[in-house]
C-alpha cells in the first residue's frame, strides 16, 4: 500500500509532471495541496482515466486540497472542524478500505503565515491548534490514520539548511513548531524521520537564488502516522528528482509504503 503526498503548486499547471508520476509511483492513495482551482475545475476526466477515485476541496486560485485513490472514498470531509467562519480550503478527510484493513486519510494543508508580524501568522497558529484538537478526536478511534500534507512547519534544526539564521522567521518559528510538537506529542509518528534520520534531506525549495541546486532546503511536507499505521510502515522516501524538472512545483513529493 503506498501512500503520498505532494504540495504541486497548481494542479493545471503540473498536471503533466503529476500524471507522469502517478503513473511511474502509482501510489494506492495520493494526498495533494495547493491545488489551486475550483471544483468544477478540478481536472476529473485525466485522473479517472489513471483508475483513481476523487475527493477535492478547492478555491479559485489560492489553496485547495485533494484526496485521489485506486480504493472508493468514504465518509468525506471538507473542511477542518472548529472554524465555523473558515471558508479557506485546506483540509479534506476520508476512509478508504483495502480488503479488511481501513484507512483514515487526511489531506491538510496548513497556512504559510507570510511573516511572524503579519495579520495571517496568528491565523496558521491558531490552525495548528484546531488541527491538534481533530487529530486527538480521530486518534480515539484507535485506527490506521494518515494526515499527509504541507505542514508550512520545519519541525526541528535537522529539517532546514540553515537553523541558526533562520530560527524565528516563517516555517521555523518557535510559536509554530511548539504548535506542531504539541500535535506529534498526541502520539503520531513522523514517516519520514522513522526510516530517515539522516540530515539534508529537505521537501521544499524555493524557486530563488538557486536554492535547489544548493539544497537549501526546508522538510514541511510530511505523513504523520498514527501508533496503528506507523507499526505497519515499511519505507518512506522523498521523491526529489521531481523538484528538478522544468517548470517545477516548488515541493518534492513524499512516498510511504505500508504493508496490508
Amino acid at each position: 500500500m503506498k501512500i503520498a503526498t505532494w504540495n504541486v503548486n497548481s494542479i493545471k499547471a503540473r498536471l503533466p509532471h503529476l500524471l507522469a508520476w502517478l503513473k511511474a509511483e502509482s501510489p494506492d492513495i495520493a494526498l495533494l495541496q495547493e491545488t489551486k482551482c475550483t471544483d468544477d475545475n478540478f481536472p476529473r476526466l485525466e485522473l479517472e482515466d489513471l483508475g483513481y477515485n476523487l475527493a477535492f476541496h478547492g478555491e479559485k486560485s489560492y489553496n485547495g486540497v485533494a484526496i485521489l485513490s485506486k480504493h472508493p472514498l468514504e465518509d468525506v470531509t471538507r473542511g477542518l472542524p472548529g472554524g465555523d467562519e473558515d471558508s479557506q480550503a485546506r483540509y479534506i478527510e476520508a476512509v478508504v478500505s483495502v480488503g479488511n484493513v481501513a484507512f483514515r486519510i487526511a489531506s491538510v494543508y496548513v497556512p504559510n503565515g507570510q511573516s511572524p508580524d503579519s495579520e495571517k501568522f496568528p491565523y496558521k497558529l491558531r490552525f495548528l491548534e484546531r488541527l491538534r484538537t481533530h487529530a486527538a478526536r480521530l486518534l480515539e478511534y484507535e485506527e490506521m490514520l494518515v494526515i499527509g500534507g504541507d505542514y508550512n512547519v520545519a519541525p526541528n534544526p535537522i529539517d532546514i539548511y540553515d537553523p541558526v539564521r533562520l530560527n524565528g522567521t516563517t516555517c521555523f518559528h518557535p510559536e509554530e513548531r511548539t504548535r506542531l510538537h504539541a500535535l506529534l506529542h498526541l502520539g503520531l509518528y513522523d514517516a519520514f524521520r522513522l526510516r530517515h534520520p539522516e540530515p539534508g534531506q529537505y521537501t521544499f525549495w524555493d524557486y530563488r537564488a538557486g536554492a535547489f541546486d544548493m539544497n537549501a532546503g526546508y522538510r514541511i511536507d510530511y505523513l504523520l502516522l498514527s501508533p496503528q499505521a506507523a507499526d505497519r510502515l515499511q519505507d518512506c522516501k522523498i521523491c526529489k528528482d521531481i523538484r528538478a524538472l522544468e517548470k517545477p512545483s516548488d515541493h518534492a513529493p513524499v512516498l510511504a509504503t505500508f504493508a496490508v
